[in-house]
């Protein structure tokens, strides 16, 4: 109604602007697939908040990602996404699985199921940290190696501080690259050498991706890296539960 009684010009104005600044970012579509009477479904409607919390949360980690993760403040910095759909559907294996760049399945049948140490809707919530950084993220035309992308994506829930008890301890894991948690913790070991390290390296992997970009961030090799971070935190204790079931 107020922008209806403006002058064509002035509401073209106001949209760029609000595009501009962020204002007006994404949509989110949540659709349930399951069927009504889905334990998963029961689930998601009357212990996580549904539609409605689901579309809440998916905005303040979009904010999150652009801000804090990967610091883009200008829609240039951003991977263009106007739409995220989210479905819950009935299917068994993993949790949650980003496909098409901009849509997200989560399993009715994980959320009927799971009955782990931390509540249903915490682990709803950490499940779409990991999976709206695959959206977001550069992966470098597809050239960045998946269990670093994966890395990065529990990274995410790791910075926002909805990590599981089990999750990879400091030094923990066998090679960089090893993927999920224990590469969430060797990029957080980076980020503490070089202050936003993460957000600078999705930036270098906007249209490719070579190993040699740790060395130009950090001066050193990731295998140097590799070593020093190890070497800081000996005897460390593995990760009991590899995080596999988020892609």
């Amino acid at each position: 109604m107020f922008m209806a009684s403006l002058p064509s010009f002035l509401c073209a104005l106001l949209i760029f602007s609000l595009s501009f600044h962020g204002i007006l970012t994404v949509k989110y579509v949540v659709i349930v697939e399951a069927p009504p009477n889905h334990g998963g479904t029961v689930k998601f409607n009357t212990i996580i908040g549904g539609i409605p919390y689901t579309q809440q949360i998916m905005g303040q980690i979009n904010t999150f990602i652009w801000s804090t993760l990967f610091q883009q403040n200008t829609p240039a910095d951003r991977k263009p996404v106007d739409t995220i759909q989210l479905f819950i559907k009935d299917f068994i294996g993993a949790e949650g699985v980003t496909w098409g760049s901009d849509r997200i399945n989560v399993s009715a049948v994980y959320l009927r199921d799971y009955n782990g140490p931390m509540a249903t809707k915490w682990e709803y919530t950490s499940l779409l940290y990991h999976e709206m950084t695959h959206v977001f993220q550069w992966n470098g035309e597809g050239k960045a190696p998946i269990m670093l992308t994966e890395g990065i994506a529990d990274y995410a829930i790791l910075k926002a501080n909805y990590f599981p008890p089990a999750f990879a301890k400091p030094g923990s894991g066998d090679k960089w690259d090893q993927g999920y948690d224990f590469t969430a913790r060797f990029l957080e070991y980076c980020d503490g050498l070089v202050p936003g390290f993460v957000a600078k390296l999705n930036k270098m992997m906007r249209k490719t991706y070579d190993v040699s970009f740790f060395k130009n961030l950090t001066g050193k090799p990731v295998e140097q890296l590799w070593k020093e971070y190890k070497a800081k935190h000996p005897g460390s204790i593995e990760s009991l539960i590899i995080y596999e079931t988020r892609l």
